[in-house]
């Protein structure tokens, strides 16, 4: 189990839905606001199931943004800041023949910038009667799992993370999505580099952190260098065992921890449309 805090929950229930991860939270009405025990409750929720899930709630753009801010300060995505009114929300949308949609790789979100998002809440306006889950994957467990001697090999590589796969006019996501992007002749690739494994700043925890989104190589060596042990990490980052799936329903909320999980959005909803809204909460540089 991915909790270690034997201290009971008073002002929320917290109810497991795998071994490796995710909870769902009750006793929890979002948009009549949160008392700060209440919230510091589902922050411990949070660190101890990477990733948390409401059901039946009700909220706006401004309690949903109200929300996330009590969680840190909000985050603007680059590449979804296309100069629409409010930058804060980004409306991910999935209409019936779509090719492409956002997040169907596993990933973690917006890893090319010097200081990820330490989290996301993404919000179900609208869903398909069947098909559209998430999938999530404890990246604590797929570190913790390694060898003892792949740990001392990674414990001092670092991996270049880019936004070339998945932003910018060369891709042409926008003639296959509904989700837009910026395509626009000035934009230019975001690149930092990270550990290839990182401390979690609140539990102090060791996880992995590459991801297919965004890991291109190890600082330091080519793509075909990289590519054997970086595609290793990324597919054991997401055995079956290190994971949980959501099935959504309008109102569904998921709340996961950026620093230690990765995520997959099933592009599976075939004549069904797919509504959801998303806030990112900023975070801190990788160490």
């Amino acid at each position: 189990m991915t909790g270690s805090n034997a201290t009971p929950y008073e002002r929320i229930t917290v109810s497991p839905i795998a071994g490796a991860l995710g909870a769902e939270i009750g006793g929890v009405d979002i948009a009549a606001g949160l008392d700060d025990a209440t919230i510091a409750e589902i922050r411990r929720a949070l660190l101890d199931h990477l990733v948390i899930f409401f059901r039946d709630q009700r909220l706006d753009d401004a309690s949903h943004k109200e929300f996330s801010r009590r969680f840190g300060e909000l985050f603007i995505h680059p590449n979804f800041d296309l100069g629409q009114a409010d930058p804060e929300i980004v409306r991910v949308v999935r209409q019936p023949g779509d090719e492409r949609i956002i997040g169907e790789e596993w990933h973690s979100d917006t890893t090319m910038m010097r200081e990820p998002p330490m989290g996301a809440i993404l919000y179900a306006l609208e869903v398909p009667p069947f098909g559209g889950d998430t999938l999530f994957a404890n990246q604590y467990l797929a570190y913790e799992s390694l060898s003892d001697g792949m740990k001392a090999m990674l414990a001092n590589l670092k991996v270049v993370h880019s936004d070339i796969k998945v932003a910018g006019p060369h891709n042409k996501l926008n003639a296959r999505r509904s989700s837009k992007i910026r395509e626009d002749a000035n934009w230019r690739p975001t690149e930092s580099v990270h550990p290839a494994v990182r401390t979690h700043p609140e539990t102090g925890r060791k996880c992995l952190f590459v991801n297919h989104s965004y890991a291109c190589r190890f600082d330091g060596m080519t793509d075909h260098e990289s590519k054997p042990l970086l595609d290793f990490l990324m597919e054991h980052g997401h055995r079956p065992e290190f994971t949980c799936r959501f099935r959504w329903a309008a109102g569904s909320i998921a709340f996961w921890d950026n620093r230690c999980t990765k995520h997959l959005a099933v592009h599976d909803a075939g004549p069904f449309p797919r509504r959801m809204q998303r806030t990112q909460v900023a975070g801190n540089a990788v160490v």
